[in-house]
């Protein structure tokens, strides 16, 4: 024990989070209400976990190949426009051309296996990973749009639907997504060497939203097609 004070392994804080973030989720299938929107709640969720147990495996315990690199990045790449769609479906806006936002991760998810070598972990510490993969800008566009779009969305519900019922709740995601994001945001554009790890920095600090949805989706008790 005091040996992994002193030396904790690589990859030791994403297998903390990751039974964590498991532990939310069993806790959600047994004392939330099972609406739609707390169902795609609990995937945001299954999503986080997974990704950090993933890299746990990468880090931790050593299965650092592409594939697992690959696997991880098709993982979180459905966190974006899940997380925008399930706003958008607590708003009731529920239009099925809204299924167009994971266009954008499963064109990713199909291209990334024809360049899977690419694909290589560059750095692991007990804290996060590093990698190297192909069109890192453009990824990185689609990745942080969804988000942007859920932070104004929820932004303009706030000011013109005072009244509504999910006000205080759509308030909650707000300062989870806020927390989540802005200081990872901070780190990896403004700390040197800190923007090769900027999907794993994010999915850090997204341990603090998953506290956020779970507190959204055990307070969500609204009825909605389930």
């Amino acid at each position: 024990m005091n040996d992994i004070l002193i030396n904790p392994p690589d990859g030791l804080v994403s297998f903390i989070f990751s039974i964590i973030e498991l532990v939310f989720i069993v806790i959600l299938f047994l004392k939330s209400e099972k609406n739609r929107v707390n169902k795609l709640s609990v995937m945001l969720l299954m999503l986080l976990f997974g990704y950090q147990f993933m890299e746990y495996l990468i880090c931790g315990v050593g299965l650092n190949s592409s594939l697992m690199v690959y696997l991880a990045f098709v993982d979180i790449s459905f966190l974006p426009p899940l997380a925008l769609y399930i706003i958008l479906q607590y708003w009731d806006h529920k239009s099925k051309r809204y299924l167009l936002l994971f266009i954008p991760a499963i064109f990713f998810s199909v291209y990334y296996p024809l360049v899977i070598d690419q694909f290589v972990v560059t750095k692991c510490t007990v804290m996060y990973a590093a990698y190297n993969y192909p069109l890192g800008f453009l990824y990185g566009i689609f990745y942080y749009s969804p988000i942007l779009v859920l932070i104004i969305f929820i932004s303009i519900k706030l000011k013109t639907d005072k009244g509504d019922r999910r006000i205080y709740l759509s308030k909650v995601l707000l300062w989870g997504y806020l927390i989540a994001f802005i200081p990872g945001v901070f780190i990896t554009r403004f700390i040197p060497g800190m923007l090769a790890a900027v999907e794993s920095i994010l999915c850090k600090f997204a341990f603090l939203l998953a506290i956020f949805i779970t507190y959204f989706v055990l307070k969500n008790k609204i009825k909605t097609d389930a």
